[in-house]
């Protein structure tokens, strides 16, 4: 089976590490970019903000998510 290509945004930007959170994040991410395609920081932040993570750190988080609308628009 092949990744989602979320999946493989945050795996090519490296905001995956322990696993805990990346389920989550991955839903989140899902469901901004099917309401908005092309989201502002500040939206991807608001969208994940109900998710925690201690390991990566949000930068390569908020990468992955633009990676992944960028890609959703190709």
């Amino acid at each position: 089976d092949e990744l989602h290509p979320i999946q493989e945004a945050f795996l090519e930007s490296g905001a995956v590490q322990c696993g805990f959170c990346t389920p989550g994040l991955i839903v989140a991410t899902h469901e901004l970019l099917g309401r908005n395609p092309s989201p502002s920081d500040a939206q991807i932040r608001e969208a994940l903000a109900g998710n925690l993570c201690r390991c990566t750190g949000y930068e390569k988080i908020l990468d992955a998510v633009r990676h992944a609308a960028r890609a959703s628009r190709a």
